[in-house]
Order: structure tokens, then sequence, then C-alpha cells
């Protein structure tokens, strides 16, 4: 229970830095075109320096053995979520930022921050699985979803973008043991902890000149909430327990708790980003970003109560 309740006041706090993004557009302090600038700097300079901070630890069997674990249990996720996803597409008529906003979960810009406060630093490191895939698939799967035929495409574009070479750069840090240099370090470490409320703060930015009345009458938006949110992330915690009372690892509860958390997160800033990055429709996915962030303050502890209840 108290996991939960520290959960739901994590979460609540970036709520509120939406909440101030909102505010700035709404005032006139910011224009909603600015979002766009600080879209760009979340994905190719934030999003990088917090995988590569993630892999800043000390390289031993059963720290590589709990990655592998965990990018296992990261991978049979986004498996599922993608099946359900294109499985849903065709009943219910799922535009392309409706099935991506299913999918695609905020694994990096809220799970981090989540992680450090509720499990402890030491555990922030098998969030880079989670975010390894989904980095993945977001600059594949999911770019291919949300450009229309726009985006670059190409192995050499997949391999050159900052994301997958950040990755690339972790691993290899994680295996030599190569520390980065104090200074640079630093810089990494304050940029990737500002990905969290920078984010948010574009979403809030994105919907600051939108009728908030019109927002919460759209019933479809609380549908794609119920699927990114309650259905999947229910039958994940299940299997997850499931794997848990199998005993594959010392630490198997919490590796899988940090991947159910990544899973059962809202929908992900970056398919808002993408959208914007694309020319899409940006505030239809910035509102289902916010929605998703308001109810998850409830779903998201429920769900980790309904995983330890069953482990």
């Amino acid at each position: 229970m108290r996991l939960s309740i520290l959960l739901a006041e994590q979460i609540g706090v970036l709520f509120l830095v939406a909440l101030a993004g909102f505010l700035l557009v709404k005032y006139e302090l910011l224009k909603e075109d600015d979002s766009k600038v600080i879209s760009w700097l979340v994905a190719y300079v934030l999003s990088p320096c917090v995988i590569i901070q993630s892999f800043q630890i000390d390289f031993t069997a059963d720290k590589l053995k709990g990655l592998g674990l965990a990018v296992a249990a990261a991978m049979a996720a986004q498996l599922l979520f993608a099946a359900g996803g294109r499985a849903l597409a065709k009943p219910l008529h799922l535009t392309p930022i409706e099935r991506a906003s299913v999918i695609y979960s905020n694994c990096g810009n809220l799970i981090v921050p989540l992680v450090s406060f509720v499990l402890g630093e030491e555990w922030v490191f098998y969030t880079c699985a989670y975010m390894m895939v989904s980095t993945v698939l977001t600059w594949t799967h999911m770019q291919s979803l949300l450009s229309r035929g726009k985006g670059s495409g190409g192995l050499k574009n997949i391999i050159l973008n900052p994301n997958i070479i950040a990755i690339l750069i972790g691993l290899i840090l994680f295996f030599s043991g190569i520390r980065v240099p104090a200074a640079l370090e630093s810089s990494i470490d304050g940029f990737g902890g500002a990905i969290g409320p920078v984010s948010m703060l574009v979403v809030g930015m994105l919907i600051g000149n939108m009728d908030l009345k019109w927002v919460f009458t759209r019933k479809r938006l609380y549908l794609i909430s119920m699927f990114r949110l309650v259905v999947f992330p229910v039958v994940t915690a299940v299997l997850f327990a499931f794997v848990v009372r199998m005993g594959v690892h010392a630490d198997t509860g919490y590796i899988l708790l940090v991947s159910l958390l990544a899973a059962s997160a809202p929908v992900a800033v970056m398919v808002t980003q993408i959208t914007q990055l694309y020319d899409g429709d940006a505030r239809y996915a910035s509102v289902i970003n916010v929605m998703s962030v308001i109810f998850c303050i409830i779903t998201m502890p429920l769900v980790v109560l309904l995983y330890e209840s069953l482990c």
C-alpha cells in the first residue's frame, strides 16, 4: 500500500508541471508553438542523456542476468501491447495516434524519476531495459505509424538516431566498466534529470489553448485510456506475477515491478512529440496524454497493488 501511495504522489507532481505549461500558454506568457523546440530538445538531447546515465553502474554477472530478465519482460510487454493495439485497430477504428497511444508508454520520462524515488537509485538501471526496447520501437514502428510516409526511414537513419546511439554507448560503457569523466557525468545527469518535468511541460503547453470542457466530454479518450492503463497492464501484472513465482532470479519481484511500472505508465510523450515533428494533430495526441496522466494517478497504484497481492 505504501508503494502505491508514493506512486500516486510522484505522478501528481508531474501532473502539476503539465498544469504549469497549460497556464503559461493560457495566460500568453509562452506560445503553443514554443513547445516544438522543447520537443526537439527532449527527443534528441534529454532522452539520450537518460539512457547513457542509466548504464553508469558497475558490471556484475548478477546485474547482467537481471538486465536480461528485464529485457525479456520488456519485449513480452511490448509484444502484448502491440498485438492488442493491432487487434483493436479495425473494430475500434483506431487512428495512428490512438493506436500508438495504446501501445507506447511514458517509460523513460515518467518511470525513471518514479523508480528512483519509490524503489531507490539502484533500481533505475533496470528501467534502461524497457527504455532500450521502447526506444528501438519508437524510432522504427512508432515513427512509421505517425509520420504518414514522411519519415526518413531506412536502417541508416535508425542507427544514426541519437537515442539508438546512446543505447550503444551505454552498453559499451557498462560492459567495459568505463566511467565518463566527472564533469561530463554531472552534465549528463543534469540534462537527464530534467526530462520528466520538461516533457510534461510540453504536454501542458499543447493544450493551453484548448477547451477543457470539450476534452473531458470526449468518450473516445476514456476508451483509449482504459486499454492503455487498465486492460493491458492488468494482463501484464498477472503474467509477471506468474514469472515471479518461478523464482528465476533473486530480485525477480522488483525487476519485473520496474517493467510493470513502465508498461502501466500513461501514454508516451513521444507520441505527441513525434506527431508534432511531422506536423500531425499534436493537440489530439497531447489531449490523450493528459487524460492518461490524470487517470494513471489512480490506475498505476492499483495495478501495482494487484501485482503485489498476486506475488
